[in-house]
């Protein structure tokens, strides 16, 4: 597997760890977390751009090597970011869930398809069995994880008797999305994050299920 392409994907799960832990209980803390995820948008470009050259960020985020690459899927990531932490934040589980399954869901389905994708997908042979089941698992463990944190600080309410199938459909829903062969027109940072949103909130938006 690609050296790069292996740090690229581990650093979605500790972006996504660390953008999540913030305690304070200021209003403007959602404004603080942003500037993370805005800062590193614009190093993106600054780079992607070729304004500056750092070959060492290129070969370490990117497949090929490309600075222009930076401006695709490791651009489109932090912006996917700092779309959720300004209006999601923590309090709401759409937030939670979408950047769980692009971190932890993708991240890891890429990492699993490149060391054991042999067995390709039928309808798609850029994809592996082993990548999506591995993105579905991942991904659904992680939400959980993620939910079951913020429910411990007392930032949103889980009733689990319901809340685990509905992420298990979340789940469902985003590795479906993340296995149709239309990456050469929406970078699945952008399709995975999107089609995750909706499915939650159609879900956790319609009862009881999590009350904020």
């Amino acid at each position: 597997m690609h050296r790069g392409s292996q740090i690229h994907n581990v650093s979605h799960c500790k972006a996504t760890t660390k953008a999540c832990s913030a305690r304070s209980n200021s209003t403007e803390a959602r404004y603080f977390a942003a500037v993370v995820p805005f800062l590193n948008s614009m190093r993106l470009l600054i780079y992607g751009l070729r304004l500056y050259t750092d070959e060492a960020l290129v070969k370490s985020v990117t497949r090929e090597g490309k600075p222009e690459e930076l401006l695709r899927g490791p651009l489109y990531y932090v912006l996917v970011l700092l779309f959720s932490v300004l209006v999601f934040w923590r309090e709401s589980p759409i937030g939670i869930v979408s950047l769980s399954m692009m971190s932890g869901g993708d991240g890891f389905a890429d990492i699993v398809g490149r060391r054991y994708g042999s067995a390709k997908l039928p309808f798609n042979r850029k994809k592996s069995w082993a990548g999506s089941i591995s993105m579905f698992i991942s991904g659904f463990l992680l939400s959980a994880m993620m939910m079951l944190y913020f429910s411990s600080l007392g930032y949103i309410d889980v009733i689990w008797e319901e809340a685990l199938g509905k992420l298990a459909l979340v789940a469902l829903a985003a590795t479906v999305v993340e296995c149709v062969p239309v990456t050469e027109v929406v970078d699945d940072n952008i399709s995975v994050p999107l089609a995750t949103m909706l499915v939650a909130f159609l879900l956790f938006s319609s009862n009881r299920t999590i009350v904020n």
